[in-house]
């Protein structure tokens, strides 16, 4: 089953918790075992797996990408002037597979699923695909 999902952002770069919509998705879907595969389809924002308890992991995640690929570079070619956005999502990904097992996703203690904008605010989506097995 394949499902996409909305989102708005709110900021050029930050990183959304996602982790409770994916895991109500798959509660709703009635899903016991198998993995879902969360992806992102834009050039400009990814997903991936991170901690999610302590607020501070995500300022510092995005402040060493904005050193790490700052904004503006007298080298950038790009003509749209984002290819910093372009790089962190290539850093960061565009999909995690998440293995479900007993109805519930199997994450680690502080692990959650975000949604990672490099390029907004935007209108966002994402893909979920459930494989049950």
């Amino acid at each position: 089953m394949l499902l996409r999902e909305s989102l708005r952002t709110s900021k050029r770069d930050e990183m959304i918790d996602i982790t409770r919509k994916v895991m109500s998705l798959v509660a709703k879907h009635g899903m016991q075992e198998g993995f879902v595969i969360v992806y992102s389809p834009h050039t400009t924002a990814g997903i991936t797996i991170n901690e999610n308890a302590d607020p501070d992991v995500k300022l510092d995640v995005l402040m060493r990408l904005d050193e790490v690929y700052p904004w503006n570079h007298p080298k950038y070619r790009h003509a749209e002037g984002n290819t910093a956005s372009h790089l962190k999502a290539i850093t960061t990904g565009t999909s995690q597979t998440i293995i479900v097992t007993g109805g519930k996703l199997l994450l680690g203690r502080w692990q959650g699923i975000y949604f990672c904008e490099f390029d907004g605010p935007r209108n966002r989506e994402y893909l979920l695909k459930f494989v049950e097995g």
